[in-house]
């Protein structure tokens, strides 16, 4: 048995950020009030000078004050509606195939666990590792995400499932879009590059990695 990782954004689904789509989501549903927009921007602005440009993946301040409840009932709607639609057949043929072959399949991505969780759970993925924020009594807090798989903490945590599993990297495969998810790419034994963004397409073609499809928006860029 090998793992099999599988980011979410550009690599699942055809489109990126379903987090930003999802807070786009919340304030149509009337969601975010002054209280979660501001603590958000207040987030960035503390933030910023250590984290750059990050601090927007960091930032999940948006979600302040809101039960966990509401908003695990608000993200299953929006996977329903939004996300569901937009899955890629090649990767869910991939994964029915990864899975039929005895590999566990996880979904080790930087949006919300409680978007992730829906996703695996329709797509047949056997495992979540996503963000996971900072409650307290029930509500989300603004604070920064104790977990945020993103970069080189998607390899500290493919490690981590690897090493109590007692599986070596080298026998995993991980599929990913961007060049953000290198750390992990370089890591394992069968990279996969889906629909990758300029630099990691550039990579995966020096190094002869397998490149799986290709998206339109990426197309029209050139």
């Amino acid at each position: 048995m090998a793992i099999v990782f599988i980011d979410l954004d550009g690599t699942l689904i055809e489109k990126e950020s379903s987090e930003r789509r999802f807070f786009l989501y919340l304030l149509r549903k009337g969601a975010l009030g002054i209280p979660q927009i501001s603590h958000f921007l207040f987030f960035a602005l503390r933030r910023w000078p250590r984290l750059g440009k990050s601090v927007w993946k960091k930032n999940k301040a948006y979600l302040s004050g809101l039960s966990e409840e509401y908003v695990a009932e608000r993200a299953g709607e929006f996977v329903g509606k939004e996300l569901l639609p937009s899955l890629r057949r090649e990767m869910t043929d991939r994964i029915a195939r990864h899975r039929q072959n005895g590999d566990e399949t996880v979904l080790l991505t930087g949006t919300l666990a409680a978007i992730a969780e829906p996703v695996a759970r329709h797509g047949g993925i056997d495992a979540v590792r996503a963000t996971v924020c900072t409650v307290s009594d029930g509500r989300f807090r603004p604070l920064p995400p104790p977990v945020h798989p993103f970069h080189a903490e998607k390899l500290r945590i493919a490690r981590r499932m690897c090493a109590e599993k007692g599986i070596s990297l080298r026998e995993c495969t991980a599929y990913g879009d961007s060049i953000h998810d290198l750390p992990l790419l370089e890591a394992v034994g069968k990279p996969v590059a889906v629909c990758p963004d300029r630099a990691l397409k550039r990579l995966a073609l020096r190094r002869s990695w397998e490149i799986l499809g290709e998206s339109p928006s990426r197309r029209r860029g050139r």
